[in-house]
């Protein structure tokens, strides 16, 4: 599944598919974008483990179609060993609680049962309530700020 996800409105836009090549990658962001017309930049948060980059559009749009639509994105991507910082890895475990619960035997069938839930998601504009403050993200991730610290300190 490819999910977009906007906390502050509750709205999700997913698509279902065999496999997650670059095409598939190419085709959603274009829909994406299409979702919001008016919008000059939409910023994304990715995950880091394989995600395309913008070269992707490259190699399967015509070069103007794939710069205006690379020219429409701001990507920023999780670290690779946080993703509990992905929102839409807690909107992806949401849907699977939801409807991926029984074997779906066919592609068909399981992209009717998550178009039914992401329906219901966006008509209820679930969305998530982050509790992770500054104050938690600064004790939790000490370590972190202390090597950065330790490097960047005059010797």
């Amino acid at each position: 599944m490819l999910v977009a996800f906007e906390p502050g409105t509750g709205q999700r836009l997913v698509e279902v598919s065999a496999r997650r090549t670059g095409a598939d990658y190419c085709r959603f962001l274009q829909q994406l974008a299409a979702h919001y017309p008016q919008a000059e930049k939409i910023v994304l948060v990715q995950d880091n483990l394989n995600t395309p980059t913008d070269a992707v559009f490259y190699q399967h749009l015509p070069a103007a179609e794939a710069r205006a639509l690379a020219a429409r994105f701001e990507l920023h991507y999780t670290p690779k060993n946080a993703s509990w910082l992905n929102l839409v890895e807690l909107e992806l475990s949401a849907i699977a609680r939801q409807c991926l619960h029984q074997r779906i035997p066919t592609l068909d069938e399981l992209t009717a049962h998550v178009a039914a839930c992401v329906a219901e998601r966006n008509a209820a504009r679930a969305t998530v309530r982050w509790q992770f403050t500054l104050e938690k993200a600064r004790v939790k991730l000490d370590r972190h700020y202390q090597k950065i610290r330790a490097a960047n300190s005059p010797d």
